[in-house]
């Protein structure tokens, strides 16, 4: 777009923006293909789509979303509740690519009830615009295949797929089938069993499918004294039967309260891309409707933005008429005739824990997921997290950990393991023997190594590592940033990981002065800063033990003058050990370095402890 374009354009857009009505309404943003990329809703139309224009965004994407708006649509109406309705219909209708997407749920089943005259109930995962009823979807498998086979236990529908319809009957044009003859159907195909009889059946099964498994229970009940009093003990018998299956249906979900009726609860997470919201309706202390749904993110939406937009749908999807919304934290919500609540005990407030809990397992279930088809994601979600807890410039890609092991100060060394996108990388791991310490100075012993590691990668010009880690608390941290930053004049992000008295990975420590970062010790987070830290200690512990044996074996042998190490190796093979050596008869030491060498390595052993 030239410059005169530009001004054309954004003096057109102004002139709209300066005439909008200042009422509830909603608005649509075009691009130059006359595409509508974004939808929204104001309590104030004139106020709301100015503030697009009157400032520069921050957010990239709004700002990408602004430079390519070429038209402005609206439409009014009376009231904010009307507004957040429109916005959602309008949003289902033209999936504007800029506007939070709900991720499409076909794979979850739903109930149908068709719409014939001797109507048919079965699972289905095509949504068919016929007339017919469906009631879900359902995340949760067993939930749907107990609704059915309760449905299935109480009434003998049919199943099969003929036309049904009163002409066909009435000419005789069907058979019963196995189903009619082990008595699961009452063969309305032949007119066995009147419509109004069948259509009885339908009506209670869809107060079922509805969650009214209380109310259909108590009809049952009366029914069956009422029989009982006429004294029809069979017939009673059989409606005692059903009562007993939706009574222990009834006990067998989940239970909350019997306190509460007719209520909504919603919970909400989310991550950088994707938000997930939980809904529950609860019926006579019963949770009849659960399910758990994803929105993809567009612009930078708020978790209240996502959940207001999450309620409307869910409400409209299962045809909610509940008068109480139980949420986790204020939002916007024009609503009439809607309480919102923030329950902070009681009955209300384990409903709200419950949708919580539903919806972290099924976010922590789809991360599973997702990570298995996809490894580096959970890599980068890591990263991603390091980076926001730490305030990093950068996705640490690199990060490096370092520890000193020693006994009083003897075969004192150090070692450096490196993580390379959240995964140990074995062929960068480096050994230091301490050179220029005397004695057990944990503090110097790491400041030498890690100017000996980051001086030499500033010489050769390679890449310096995304973060160090520490193996320590805030000395350590200290006498590292003094060689990093005042003498080598680095600049990289300096962590400590402390220990506690069990010496296990305690807390997280970052910045200058060092403060506790807070981490949850069982988030992927935490458990893979123990890892690293294990990892170091494991690295530094070995290379400690390898060296101290060495340093007892050469210290024995190497004082005998005339033995090389060929011969050292030979005995330390056959013997194992410079005990065994010693102990070793003069013929045992010929049989395996000659008489000569075993001369000398006996008389050395013998004289000097005789």
């Amino acid at each position: 777009m030239t410059q005169q374009e530009k001004e054309k354009t954004d003096a057109y857009l102004k002139g709209i923006v300066l005439n909008l009505p200042e009422c509830p309404g909603c608005y649509q943003y075009l691009n130059d293909k006359e595409e509508i990329i974004y939808v929204g809703k104001a309590k104030n139309l004139k106020r709301r789509v100015y503030s697009y224009f009157s400032k520069e965004h921050l957010n990239r994407k709004t700002a990408i979303l602004v430079s390519r708006i070429r038209d402005i649509r609206y439409i009014v109406v009376k009231t904010e509740a009307d507004a957040l309705l429109l916005e959602n219909n309008l949003i289902k209708k033209y999936k504007p690519h800029y506007n939070v997407l709900l991720k499409d749920d076909k794979t979850y089943p739903s109930i149908c009830v068709t719409n014939e005259y001797f109507p048919r109930i079965f699972k289905t995962r095509n949504i068919i615009r016929n007339g017919s009823t469906y009631f879900g979807p359902y995340s949760h498998t067993p939930t749907i295949n107990s609704l059915l086979e309760l449905i299935k236990k109480l009434y003998p529908l049919r199943t099969c797929h003929l036309p049904l319809t009163p002409e066909n009957i009435r000419n005789g044009k069907f058979q019963v089938c196995l189903e009619y003859h082990i008595k699961n159907c009452k063969g309305p195909c032949t007119g066995n069993q009147s419509h109004k009889e069948y259509m009885q059946y339908i009506t209670e099964a869809k107060e079922i499918l509805k969650g009214n498994t209380a109310e259909v229970g108590r009809k049952l009940l009366a029914e069956m004294q009422q029989l009982a009093s006429e004294l029809r003990f069979e017939e009673a018998q059989e409606l005692k039967q059903k009562y007993e299956l939706i009574e222990n249906h009834r006990y067998r979900s989940e239970v909350v309260s019997n306190a509460l009726h007719n209520i909504d609860a919603f919970a909400i997470e989310d991550d950088e891309n994707v938000a997930y919201i939980n809904y529950l309706h609860v019926t006579n202390g019963c949770i009849n409707q659960a399910f758990t749904f994803e929105y993809k993110k567009r612009l930078n939406e708020t978790q209240e933005e996502l959940l207001s937009l999450g309620i409307v749908e869910m409400r409209e999807r299962y045809k909610s008429t509940s008068r109480e919304i139980i949420i986790p934290f204020e939002i916007e919500l024009p609503m009439e005739n809607i309480t919102l609540t923030i329950p902070q005990r009681g009955d209300k407030k384990k409903l709200l824990e419950l949708s919580i809990l539903n919806v972290k397992q099924y976010k922590a279930d789809r991360l599973k997921q997702a990570e298995k088809l996809n490894p580096e994601q959970k890599s980068v979600r890591l990263m991603k997290e390091i980076q926001e807890q730490l305030k990093l410039d950068k996705l640490p890609l690199q990060i490096e950990c370092f520890d000193n092991s020693n006994i009083s100060g003897t075969n004192a060394v150090a070692a450096c393991v490196v993580f390379k996108k959240c995964k140990p990388s074995k062929a960068d791991y480096r050994k230091y023997n301490i050179k220029t310490v005397e004695g057990p100075d944990d503090y110097a012993s790491m400041q030498e190594v890690v100017r000996r590691r980051y001086g030499r990668l500033k010489e050769e010009c390679a890449p310096l590592p995304d973060l160090i880690i520490t193996d320590g608390g805030k000395g350590q941290m200290e006498v590292v940033r003094q060689v990093v930053e005042d003498e080598l004049h680095l600049s990289i992000p300096i962590a400590g990981l402390a220990k506690d008295d069990r010496h296990r990975t305690h807390e997280l420590l970052f910045g200058c002065p060092p403060v506790v970062i807070g981490l949850k010790q069982d988030s992927p987070l935490f458990r893979l800063l123990t890892q690293i830290q294990d990892e170091v200690h494991r690295f530094a512990i070995t290379f400690h033990r390898d060296k101290r044996s060495k340093h007892q074996v050469t210290s024995e042998l190497d004082r005998i003058k005339g033995i090389g190490d060929k011969t050292k190796t030979l005995l330390l093979k056959e013997f194992k050990s410079v005990k065994r050596i010693r102990e070793a008869t003069l013929e045992q030491l010929g049989n395996t370095i000659g008489k000569a060498k075993a001369i000398i390595i006996f008389g050395y052993f013998h004289n000097s402890t005789s």
